[in-house]
């Protein structure tokens, strides 16, 4: 690949990054109002943030990352986009329930900074990390699975 192209391809990472950075806001905020303020099951909370961002990234991701992937209809799209997710989620899933019950562990009973639950501080940093891991699962797949018409490098 050339040095253009590997440049565009960087570009087009950074973008879903940054769209994965907003879709990971609009994830940590519902999963904190379902979970400290509707107390929702931490299982159920993040499946149904996980939902909300994923509608979000797909918006954001079609209409700025791949903007030059249209031969594909949005209708098609968005079911592999979908399905991909759901691969995201079902990896994304065990993670968040490992690192939740070791960072429970981890924190045992000390106090957390400025009066959070230790509940929820571990909690959104196991969302944290299994977001971190499944962001390479979803760019790759989308990237040449859902976006695979838009050419390496354009």
């Amino acid at each position: 690949m050339k040095v253009r192209s590997k440049r565009r391809e960087l570009k087009r990472f950074a973008r879903f990054s940054t769209v994965g950075a907003i879709g990971a806001l609009v994830d940590f905020g519902v999963f904190n109002v379902l979970l400290n303020v509707l107390h929702v099951l931490p299982l159920l909370s993040q499946a149904a943030s996980f939902l909300a961002a994923v509608t979000s990234n797909f918006i954001l991701n079609r209409k700025w990352t791949y903007r030059d992937s249209r031969s594909k209809p949005w209708s098609q799209q968005l079911a592999q986009y979908g399905l991909v997710n759901l691969a995201g989620l079902l990896i994304r899933t065990p993670i968040f329930n490992g690192l939740a019950a070791w960072f429970d562990r981890l924190a045992g009973t000390r106090p957390m900074p400025f009066g959070l639950s230790t509940y929820s501080v571990t909690h959104n940093l196991a969302l944290a990390g299994a977001i971190g891991i499944v962001l390479f699962w979803n760019f790759f797949v989308n990237r040449f699975w859902t976006y695979g018409d838009v050419e390496l490098g354009k």
